[in-house]
């Protein structure tokens, strides 16, 4: 679950948009044989420094950053804003460019989407805020994910994993994993965090579901997002006639700043949209990964403290949001040897960040025994993820048991045969099929 780090474009929309538009194959489609491979762009520019210009479709300069010390400096410089849309003017971004950022940078060309889809953001979408107004909001959320809660949450996230397990044996013995197991884990997560009451669980999962199904239409997707942000809105003031122990509750109860019923709806479509497909594709990624390595399997069931190691390299090695962290420079600056003009977007490559290879020996290696380090998947800064102690958390104990409880999981088609997100900005798995007979 990723708030702040890994949303890739945000509009006025009941629900966040992941772009499935047209994005240039050479620097996300990964080559046939092994998704887990770089793409040939990024091998590519390795070595040609750790900020790299592009041209956009305007013919305007901006900035790649693929340098993983670089990354750290544009996610924490207050140099370096997040609110996009406010610094619209001095960007030499237009409009429909500014919801495309992060389609592609290659050395070529950025396509962009419609200038329909370029919506200014809502008052409670604090990821694309800057300080003051940001650390606001993101102090009344930072408040609910405590440490008590947290830690409360992982007997509950065992029994759902159970649950799915439970549920996929006595189906027989096969399964999609993406749908029987690596979604329902967080949006069941996410929904009872919000407050979502049992009985309306499954409305909330079937609208939430449709809208990251790349097989749905624009008018499903268009119906289901119009019902999501209606559930959304009478469940907010659910929580104000009836409070209860849970993060929406939690921020109607807040008091500095009190917040209105749009800025707690805006909140709550921020955590679902961050914590739902995002922790749901690294699962799926993750399972794909174990299942193909069964010596980095193995290591991990002869030790299963390793488990929160592999989760740490899953996160480095997988870096699912492949492009859309997107900053504006306030003034002019310098980064890595590069001068970058005041009013230029900075754009983060976070796979080539989590690989760079002057911060992570032979980068493109898999190794769940790989000393600990750190990694910008959750971001920096005062941007980080705030809930990536509950992504963690998944990450792990949804592993853990589904290898635990089915030793004898295996993939039911052939490896290269596993449909892989490509055309997307948030890098997965469109399905995948296992056994364990």
């Amino acid at each position: 679950m990723s708030t702040d780090s890994a949303q890739t474009e945000e509009t006025t929309n009941p629900v966040a948009v992941t772009i499935r538009r047209p994005i240039a194959p050479e620097f996300v489609e990964h080559p046939p044989g092994c998704p887990f491979d770089p793409p040939p762009g990024m091998l590519a520019r390795r070595g040609r420094g750790a900020v790299q210009p592009f041209e956009l479709l305007n013919g305007a300069t901006a900035y790649l950053v693929t340098g993983f010390d670089e990354g750290r400096t544009v996610l924490a410089d207050p140099r370096f804003s997040a609110d996009k849309f406010r610094n619209r003017e001095a960007t030499s971004f237009q409009p429909e460019e500014i919801a495309a950022m992060g389609e592609a940078a290659t050395g070529g060309r950025c396509p962009v989407v419609s200038p329909e889809d370029a919506q200014p953001r809502g008052d409670g979408y604090f990821v694309f805020m800057d300080p003051p107004e940001h650390t606001r909001l993101r102090r009344l959320l930072t408040g609910q994910f405590t440490v008590r809660r947290m830690q409360a949450l992982e007997s509950r996230l065992r029994e759902i994993a159970v649950d799915a397990i439970e549920d996929m044996q006595s189906a027989g013995t096969e399964a999609d994993l993406v749908p029987s197991y690596c979604l329902p884990i967080p949006s069941l997560m996410i929904s009872e965090l919000l407050g979502v009451d049992p009985k309306d669980r499954e409305e909330f999962q079937h609208n939430t579901s449709v809208g990251t199904n790349v097989e749905a239409s624009e008018e499903e997707k268009a119906v289901a997002g119009g019902a999501l942000y209606g559930f959304i809105a009478q469940l907010v003031a659910s929580k104000r006639e009836n409070p209860g122990d849970d993060i929406l509750s939690g921020l109607v109860r807040a008091t500095d700043p009190e917040l209105t019923d749009a800025q707690l709806i805006d909140m709550s479509l921020v955590l679902l949209g961050a914590g739902h497909e995002t922790t749901a594709n690294m699962l799926s990624l993750g399972a794909l990964a174990l299942l193909n390595d069964r010596e980095q399997l193995a290591a991990l069931r002869a030790d299963p403290s390793l488990f929160d190691n592999a989760v740490e390299e899953l996160l480095r090695y997988m870096s699912i949001v492949q492009l859309g962290v997107t900053r504006i420079a306030t003034e002019d600056l310098t980064l890595g040897g590069v001068d970058i003009p005041a009013g230029a977007t900075v754009m983060l490559s976070t796979p080539e960040v989590n690989r760079d290879p002057v911060h992570f020996p032979d980068p493109d290696r898999f190794d769940v025994t790989r000393p600990r380090s750190s990694h910008l998947a959750f971001g920096h800064g005062v941007h980080q993820c705030l809930g990536q102690q509950l992504a963690r958390i998944e990450m792990r104990i949804g592993l853990e048991e589904l290898f635990t409880r089915l030793p004898d999981l295996r993939l039911a088609v052939p490896f290269e045969e596993v449909p892989v997100k490509n055309e997307m900005l948030i890098f997965g798995l469109h399905s995948l099929p296992v056994t364990w007979a």
